[in-house]
């Protein structure tokens, strides 16, 4: 099956900055739009940011606009997430996530995609 794995998660500071990958098992996934979630213990998940296909436009929460970057990378079928300035709120585990297919447009709803990785656990320390 399709399978996508998350890493680059770990402890730091406050302040620090960590980049998370997303591997994709296949070439298809070029072709999609795709998302950052993540969620704290006790919480529903969150979304975090989305980009479309061919990488011209993103989507970001407000609470992580202007620390967070999502790229891709098509040749090697990796998305990432720069994160910066980190606070001790972005503690969780984040997964990323794909439609099945191409819906035209960037969804920060969980019911909107179909496919997810396993999880990467990110700790902020203060």
């Amino acid at each position: 099956q399709v399978q996508l794995v998350e890493s680059g998660g770990g402890l730091v500071q406050a302040g620090d900055s960590l980049r998370l990958s997303c591997a994709a098992s296949e070439g298809t996934f070029s072709r999609l739009n795709m998302g950052w979630f993540r969620q704290a213990p006790g919480k529903d998940r969150e979304f975090v940011a989305a980009i479309n296909w061919s990488a011209t436009s993103t989507y970001y929460a407000d609470s992580v606009k202007g620390r967070f970057t999502i790229s891709r990378d098509h040749v090697k079928n990796m998305m990432y997430l720069q994160m910066n300035s980190l606070k001790p709120g972005d503690t969780g585990s984040y997964y990323c996530a794909a439609p099945s297919r191409d819906r035209g447009y960037l969804s920060a709803k969980q019911s909107e995609y179909d496919y997810w990785g396993q999880g990467t656990q990110v700790t902020i320390s203060s």
